[in-house]
């Protein structure tokens, strides 16, 4: 992609921040998969939901394409960066080449100067004045006043290349940057649809009802949590690329939501340490990701980095003593 600096991208969701961090990999390695648990049917009379394995196939195409259109536009952001550097030096170039001519065409003026007594007179009306007669001139001229002249034709012979040669640069650079624009834009597209689709993975919670309220769980399965636990948290395993373990039920009863099994810590680091800058970037976009699919996967709130979120914006908590009490090594979401 973002890519695309490039100009900076559109605000967009975590899910597709996820997508192209992992394209730019898929770039040296091999496009992404996706594949979320599809939720329930949707209301009577709605177009049919593309099944799974549509929704895996047509996201394998758009990896490839975007693929595709990050190397090319990766490309034609480098032609465009050699161009600028290549144009600063013929500036450079034309601007030593305009200070030799009008240095030659000084040295040239003073020598007619002295030679005719009438003024000083540029080069070109010296050479291309009939009366003068510019060979008759280069023949009464000392050998030093001869190669004067000649400097003065060779510097402006340059300094009209490097002219040239500034101006075709300068047109290159703009077809080079209208390019990389439309690049960017193609990609931009793509990066749209794709979000599309993600979200068309995204499962939806059991035991919604009508009113949009949730319906009330009760544990399930060896792992001890509810069915809608269960969706949100292979929901995360299967959108992201976890790094650590993830820890749902446990029986000790700290008020919250674990010993219901309606709460899952995704661990970003492990024995208490501070993530790396990746994994907490990661944890970023985990806990955005749930809370954007707040009301379709049944998600109460989310606690990360000693700040807790019910879908109205980021508070902070008070101080619980150390890292893993404050939520800074785990992404906690509770469920309904």
């Amino acid at each position: 992609m973002t890519a695309l600096s490039p100009k900076t991208s559109p605000t967009t969701s975590p899910a597709s921040r996820t997508f192209r961090h992992r394209t730019a990999a898929a770039c040296l390695a091999s496009a992404l998969t996706f594949g979320l648990v599809l939720g329930t049917a949707g209301t009577a009379g709605a177009a049919p939901k593309p099944n799974e394995s549509q929704l895996r196939a047509e996201l394998a195409q758009l990896n490839k394409k975007i693929d595709r259109l990050i190397e090319t536009y990766a490309a034609k952001r480098e032609s465009l960066k050699k161009a600028q550097e290549a144009e600063k030096d013929a500036k450079a170039d034309l601007r030593e080449a305009e200070e030799a001519y009008a240095e030659a065409g000084r040295q040239v003026a003073s020598i007619v100067q002295v030679r005719y007594q009438n003024g000083p007179l540029d080069l070109p009306s010296i050479l291309s004045a009939p009366s003068v007669g510019g060979a008759a001139v280069m023949e009464q001229l000392t050998a030093q006043q001869s190669a004067q002249l000649q400097n003065f034709a060779r510097s402006r012979d340059l300094m009209k290349q490097a002219a040239d040669r500034a101006a075709q640069l300068s047109r290159r650079i703009g077809q080079e940057a209208k390019d990389v624009q439309v690049q960017r834009e193609d990609a931009e597209k793509v990066i749209r649809v794709i979000e599309d689709k993600l979200q068309q993975l995204v499962p939806t919670g059991s035991g919604r009802l009508a009113d949009g309220s949730w319906a009330p769980q009760l544990p399930t399965g060896t792992d001890n949590i509810t069915d809608r636990t269960r969706i949100m948290r292979e929901a995360v395993e299967r959108a992201f690329e976890l790094p650590h373990e993830v820890g749902c039920y446990r029986a000790e009863n700290d008020g919250g939501e674990h010993p219901l099994g309606r709460a899952c810590d995704f661990m970003m680091s492990t024995g208490g340490s501070v993530p790396t800058a990746e994994n907490v970037k990661l944890g970023d976009e985990i806990a955005a990701w749930a809370l954007e699919n707040k009301s379709r996967l049944g998600v109460k709130y989310v606690i990360w980095r000693q700040r807790i979120n019910t879908g109205s914006g980021w508070r902070a908590m008070s101080d619980r003593g150390g890292v893993t009490a404050n939520h800074y090594d785990h992404v906690h979401i509770s469920m309904y």
